[in-house]
């Protein structure tokens, strides 16, 4: 049990946080592209994304690893991001800073996304058992270079808008 739930129902909870903040930030990152914040967008982005990382670190681990890493990574980018948009309002420096920490942290959770993916459907698996194997490497390699493109773009166009 966690937080008064099944495993299963717990990892599902984690999994739909995790979906609608992918989803959140992509509507978000497209305003950015626009030179625009799209309303409420962010808040549901910067929540649920907040969420996901947090509701990462109760699942039951023997050891501190690469996950924990990335979520305390995504934390601390997340903890920018909403400095920026609640506490300086976007003013000077902090409107492209938070295009950037916004597009990073979404990043993440869509890198953590790549790596459930390859684990856990089945087409994926055998393609990259270890995730060291070179389809695993080149999806994660277009991501990060996807990534990198839409945060410098993103930074520009929202600093200019």
């Amino acid at each position: 049990m966690i937080l008064g739930m099944s495993l299963s129902t717990f990892t599902l909870v984690h999994v739909l946080l995790s979906l609608i903040g992918i989803f959140a930030g992509l509507v978000v990152v497209y305003g950015f592209l626009k030179g625009r914040l799209l309303g409420g967008w962010n808040g549901v982005f910067l929540v649920t994304t907040i969420l996901t990382s947090v509701t990462g670190f109760l699942f039951h681990s023997a050891q501190f690893g690469p996950p924990h890493f990335v979520g305390i990574i995504s934390l601390v980018l997340l903890g920018f991001a909403v400095a920026a948009l609640y506490a300086f309002s976007l003013a000077g420096p902090w409107r492209w800073i938070y295009a950037a920490t916004a597009t990073l942290s979404l990043y993440l959770n869509v890198f953590v996304g790549v790596v459930q993916a390859f684990q856990k459907i089945a087409f994926l698996q055998p393609l990259a058992p270890t995730q060291s194997e070179p389809p695993f490497a080149i999806a994660q390699g277009l991501v990060l270079v996807i990534f990198l493109a839409l945060t410098v773009l993103a930074s520009k166009r929202l600093r200019a808008g």
